[in-house]
């Protein structure tokens, strides 16, 4: 039998040969370690190991402001993307209602509930359909605690509450793992899962340990603050009296440093005196705090520049940093858009059967370049003519977005046709000026300060007094719009600096 591995390469093999090529060899039914059946796969996790508890000891790390600082670091990086519907190949009236679909949702929260696996390994999320119309669609679509689902052998998601149901959820059946979830029920986004590790990779996990130690150099550091941050008071008394009259000392000392007053016998003394030398204590405390939430901005952001206050650095290694935070936050994105055009697949399959399906995608908004955009206005009011071209390599705009008009505000084609002609001819410069400025027109002029003096008019016609009118125009003032007025004389004097330059020489 052939076995073709190219269009024009093949191999020989038998029959038997074919079955061993079509089998999988390496699986958990034929591993000693995992000889027996209808079990739940263990979680790798060594910190759940050490610690025999379940993944719900990570929400407790979210108690920490630097964890949760980093956390909404890395989730704004990708919550702060624009979102749209792509066609693709689809067809257009299935794009159009996926996307009315999509807009009708919280994207956004959404999107949070999804980037929650990087944080716990894994994030069920489940759908509840409803019929509309005659659609079956999403309504509900909700994450769920990952601590109620576990593994089976074959890497399936099982539900597997830790308490006793009720009543157990409609059409499953249960073994001694869980219930095993029906298709098009549950979406479930994984940071890095692997066949040894359907659970994925944890960044809590990674945090654990510096979060435990932080909270242990706070404690210590807060004791030994109270301990040497505030002066000692040191009574002195007379020698030979009784260890009554020293417990009364001692008494008024304590006394004193709750209500900074105390009575004492006149033969006493009360001596302040401050701690001194213990800064290098304090900086063991200071340095092991600055350790640990070094640590946390590494696991979670993968960097510590964008996190650290006062982190010092030469601009490369800055922009190294921001870098590696990027690749982290895109590799989040692509898990946020696999995620939701699986759903996209599913609505498809399921009420338009085997059509090309649309694509969710998140991309940045690029702002547009003010200055730049301004000067290309001031060129286009002298009547210049930018291509399409220009305008998508300028502004990154596509070829459908943008239709080049045949007439573009500006000067009247006749006054730029005849300067260009003049320039040509090489006549006289101030003639061509004094042209040029007729062809702008002295009635556009006027029009631009009618406009603008037309409020101030009134206010001078209606006002009772002259105190009135004043107050009047000093609110009118701020309000006035001059801004065509000023287009108008840019204009003029744009065209007048091109033709002093072009004849500078001559």
């Amino acid at each position: 039998m052939k076995l073709w591995i190219s269009t024009t390469e093949y191999i020989e093999v038998g029959q038997r040969n074919i079955r061993t090529l079509l089998a999988e060899i390496a699986t958990r039914k034929n591993a000693q370690a995992f000889s027996q059946l209808n079990l739940a796969l263990p979680d790798p996790d060594p910190v759940l190991k050490k610690q025999r508890k379940d993944i719900a000891i990570y929400r407790d790390l979210l108690a920490d402001a630097h964890v949760w600082a980093c956390i909404q670091s890395r989730k704004s990086g990708v919550m702060g993307l624009e979102w749209e519907i792509d066609r693709g190949k689809a067809k257009s009236r299935l794009a159009k209602f996926i996307q009315d679909l999509f807009e009708d949702w919280d994207i956004y929260q959404i999107m949070n509930d999804i980037l929650e696996a990087p944080l716990y390994g894994y994030q069920p999320i489940e759908v509840v359909w409803e019929k509309v119309g005659s659609y079956l669609l999403p309504t509900k679509i909700q994450a769920k605690p990952p601590e109620w689902f576990q593994f089976d052998s074959e890497n399936q998601l099982r539900y597997a509450p830790p308490y006793q149901q009720q009543s157990p959820p409609p059409g499953l059946q249960k073994d001694n793992i869980g219930y095993l979830l029906p298709p098009y029920k549950f979406l479930l986004p994984r940071y890095n899962a692997t066949y040894h590790n359907p659970y994925g990779e944890r960044i809590l996990a990674r945090v654990f340990w510096p979060v435990t130690f932080k909270k242990g150099g706070l404690k210590f550091w807060v004791i030994f603050s109270e301990k040497y941050g505030m002066p000692y008071l040191i009574g002195k008394h007379p020698r030979g009296i009784g260890d009554q009259e020293i417990q009364k000392l001692a008494d008024a000392l304590e006394a004193m440093i709750q209500d900074a007053v105390a009575a004492v016998p006149d033969d006493s003394s009360i001596e302040l005196v401050e701690a001194t030398g213990k800064s290098a204590s304090a900086d063991v405390y200071r340095n092991l705090i600055e350790l640990c939430n070094a640590e946390i901005s590494k696991a979670i952001l993968g960097q510590t520049l964008t996190t650290e206050v006062g982190s010092r650095g030469s601009y490369a290694a800055s922009k190294t940093h921001f870098d590696v935070r990027q690749d982290i936050i895109d590799a989040d994105k692509r898990l946020v858009e696999k995620t939701l055009n699986e759903l996209i697949s599913w609505i498809v399959e399921i009420n338009f059967g085997n059509q090309t399906p649309p694509q969710f995608i998140l991309y940045q908004e690029e702002e547009v370049d003010k200055t730049l955009a301004e000067r290309d206005q001031i060129l286009t009011n002298t009547g210049l003519r930018f291509t399409k071209e220009y305008y998508m390599k300028t502004y990154g705009f596509e070829e459908n977005d943008i239709e080049i008009s045949g007439e573009q505000p500006g000067t009247t084609p006749i006054a730029m046709q005849e300067f260009a002609s003049a320039i040509q001819k090489r006549q006289n410069p101030q003639q061509l000026i004094d042209e040029l400025l007729d062809a702008l027109g002295d009635d556009e002029l006027q029009e631009q300060m009618d406009a603008i003096l037309e409020p101030v008019l009134q206010q001078i016609q209606n006002g009772k007094d002259y105190n009135e009118i004043m107050e009047n125009l000093a609110a009118q003032y701020p309000k006035m719009n001059t801004d065509k007025l000023m287009e108008f004389l840019q204009r003029a004097i744009f065209i007048s600096e091109i033709w002093g330059r072009l004849n500078a020489n001559n």
